[in-house]
């Protein structure tokens, strides 16, 4: 592991922790965009080990796809809980106040975490700090 993958999984822990602290003060919308900048930050991870960075979360998000989903390096539904994250962000960010139902937030804590888990796996565990 690089020390900017490294640097990346970190924040990616960090975002959940933020996620989960954001979540049980009643901010759902919040929440839902912290765990969602978790995936991205672990996508970028697995790219970069590639020798892969893109400005762009859509380029983001299609290359771990096509690099890590489509050639079963990682399991799919990582991809397809990228995705569904990144249309929740989008919605809670810019869409009406209190958009996310904290189910729905905390499901994409759940995810993020099963990411950071999986990611650990295969580009190596992150050691506490």
């Amino acid at each position: 592991m690089t020390e900017d993958q490294l640097d990346l999984l970190l924040q990616a822990r960090d975002s959940i922790s933020a996620a989960r602290v954001l979540l049980s003060e009643n901010y759902p919308d919040y929440a839902a965009s912290r765990a969602y900048y978790a995936m991205f930050y672990i996508a970028e991870a697995f790219l970069l080990g590639e020798g892969l960075a893109f400005s762009k979360h859509s380029a983001v998000i299609s290359a771990f796809g096509k690099e890590f989903a489509m050639t079963g390096r990682v399991p799919s539904e990582f991809h397809g809980f990228l995705i569904e994250a990144q249309e929740l962000r989008h919605s809670a960010d810019y869409g009406p106040r209190n958009f996310v139902e904290p189910t729905s937030a905390e499901e994409q804590i759940n995810r993020a975490e099963r990411f950071l888990d999986v990611a650990q796996e295969i580009i190596g565990p992150i050691l506490s700090d």
